[in-house]
């Protein structure tokens, strides 16, 4: 892409503001999930690209941004791609959307820090047993799939 990219503490913000005002299952506000999922990128070796992916990898499924605005948005093309391919879509096979990740250069590690913060086990245990038992089996079942 020609022309100025955001830096990531702009993409840090501008996450933060798409987000604003949500709160994940425990009632903690959002951007603390996204600042999480970022370290967790940034710890485990990530690009740039790909922490600018991490902080906004629930932008477009959570619908705080759309697809036409990440396309035109002042992004690497790595992050955009990252993004979309970290985006489950209503009705997506989990089979399909692993292999997508699979399938996208820098996602897998943007997906598995994302995984590793949902799965922690301090934010399971705020959760009533019935939903912290599906979320365990959810993310199980997705980490099996990508190979994790």
């Amino acid at each position: 892409m020609g022309g100025r990219v955001l830096g990531l503490d702009e993409v840090a913000s501008l996450a933060a503001r798409a987000h604003g005002g949500q709160v994940d299952k425990a009632g903690r506000p959002y951007v603390e999930h996204l600042a999480a999922v970022a370290a967790g990128v940034r710890d485990r070796g990530g690009s740039e690209a790909q922490v600018a992916a991490a902080w906004l990898h629930d932008a477009v499924e959570d619908g705080a941004v759309s697809e036409a605005w990440l396309s035109g948005a002042p992004l690497p093309s790595e992050t955009k791609a990252i993004v979309l391919a970290v985006t489950k879509r209503a009705g997506e096979e989990p089979a399909d959307y692993a292999a997508r990740i699979l399938g996208t250069p820098g996602a897998l590690l943007v997906k598995a820090a994302d995984l590793a913060h949902n799965a922690d086990p301090a934010r399971l245990a705020v959760l009533d047993e019935a939903t912290r038992e599906r979320l365990t089996r959810k993310y199980t079942r997705m980490r099996a799939l990508l190979g994790l």
